[in-house]
């Protein structure tokens, strides 16, 4: 599998969550959709650019 330098890694990132469901394990609070797939990534499937609204959470 080749690897993909346009990828935006979701984790660690305020929008991204788990959802527990076995069918679509990924969601992102900003574009506002549940996945099978990394959002980022389908984000770029869909659009061809990268994510637009990836915002690292801040742990303090």
């Amino acid at each position: 599998m080749k690897k993909n330098k346009n990828f935006v890694k979701c984790h660690g990132c305020e929008h991204f969550f788990i959802t527990y469901r076995s069918h679509k394990p990924y969601g992102c609070k900003a574009y506002g959709f549940i996945s099978k797939n990394i959002p980022s990534l389908v984000v770029f499937q869909t659009s061809g650019i990268k994510c637009a609204y990836k915002k690292l959470k801040n742990y303090i």
